[in-house]
């Protein structure tokens, strides 16, 4: 048992959880997604989402049955690129055809509940309910948002709130048999074992360097592995960073993959090695092997605790390597030292590579 778990609510014929941000944190959200599911077998289960997850989610084995898109919004979500501008009605509009659908459950599994719980609220649910941090409004059943928390353990514990008992803590995504096909033909059959390296993350102090990166090529190439760079198409600049520095072959496929083929790129390697962002989890999810460098504090509500297949390594830096300033306090008002810090310089540059390269040999030995 994870959490109080409450009881079951009778007659639940469908069900809406809004969970619209980024990758790595749709991932977290799957096992209370799963325990939903064992929970209500019978219900629709609807995730209130973005683009994205509609495209990924499409055909694809798993607990949500549908993807309802969200309008862009303040805490909910950004636009896309490609995506229009919403108009001004769009979120009314958005929530009054939500209502028709006559939802029995609404959770909130994303964020403090600022500005998600009055969406949330306003799907006209039966039942509500998910995490409320300070001055958000309420829900029919909610727990407290406490920032430092398996994030994972974080979402079964909503689940629990209308009795949804957990089916696993271990994320899982399919990949599916066109995931597999985008891969092969963009690189056909394996030569060698493949690994992945993953230099970016939307915030740069997640950012290990993209020379430890290369250097960690150079050794695994020797040791007999093709080494891919990934990323998004707007990491393609950083992804060019590492092959450069690389002093083997090292080929790029940042913005060369769709979500899917990274899914199925990553399911056929030996190890993915990568900062704390959406990818890293993604490979876990798949089943693949993981080296993660987190932060201290991401290292708490982020990284995997099993060890079987994964080993997340560690940053003990909190001191701005800029300004000095104790970055670990800012959630900490009644603690001295605590101050704002607008660098966006790298905190896990203590990370050797040798423990990188440790830790990959550890993963791979087959003895």
């Amino acid at each position: 048992m994870i959490g109080r778990v409450r009881d079951l609510v009778p007659d639940v014929e469908r069900i809406a959880v809004l969970r619209a941000n980024a990758l790595g944190d749709f991932i977290f959200a799957l096992p209370a997604l799963e325990a939903l599911r064992a929970g209500y077998p019978d219900a629709e289960l609807v995730l209130i989402g973005a683009p994205w997850h509609a495209g990924l989610l499409a055909e694809r084995p798993g607990p949500v049955d549908r993807v309802l898109v969200v309008p862009p919004a303040e805490g909910i979500r950004t636009a896309g690129p490609d995506e229009p501008a919403p108009s001004g009605t769009a979120m009314a509009d958005f929530l009054a055809a939500a209502r028709a659908e006559r939802f029995d459950l609404a959770l909130q599994m994303h964020g403090g509940g600022g500005n998600s719980n009055p969406i949330v609220s306003g799907l006209g649910a039966r039942v509500t309910a998910g995490l409320r941090a300070e001055g958000a409004p309420e829900l029919d059943r909610w727990l407290r948002y406490v920032f430092y928390q398996p994030e994972v353990f974080r979402y079964l514990e909503v689940a629990g709130l209308v009795g949804a008992s957990p089916a696993t803590v271990s994320p899982r995504l399919h990949v599916t048999p066109a995931d597999l096909t985008e891969v092969r033909s963009l690189l056909g059959e394996p030569g060698r074992p493949r690994v992945a390296l993953h230099p970016g993350a939307s915030d740069p102090r997640r950012r290990w360097p993209a020379e430890r990166f290369a250097e960690v090529a150079d050794r695994l190439v020797a040791d007999g592995y093709d080494v891919f760079v990934t990323g998004t198409p707007q990491e393609r600049e950083l992804a060019g960073q590492v092959v450069d520095a690389a002093r083997v072959p090292v080929r790029t496929l940042a913005g060369e993959l769709s979500l899917g083929g990274l899914l199925g790129f990553y399911s056929g390697c030996a190890v993915v090695i990568a900062n704390d962002t959406g990818p890293v989890h993604v490979a876990a999810a798949v089943g693949t092997p993981t080296v993660g460098i987190f932060w201290v504090g991401n290292l708490i509500n982020c990284a995997t605790p099993l060890r079987a297949r994964h080993r997340p390594i560690g940053s003990w830096t909190i001191n701005c390597p800029e300004c000095g300033v104790d970055c670990s306090r800012g959630i900490y008002p009644a603690r001295p030292g605590a101050g704002d810090c607008p660098h966006r310089v790298s905190f896990v540059t203590d990370v050797p590579v040798v423990e990188v390269l440790e830790a990959v040999a550890d993963l791979t030995d087959t003895h």
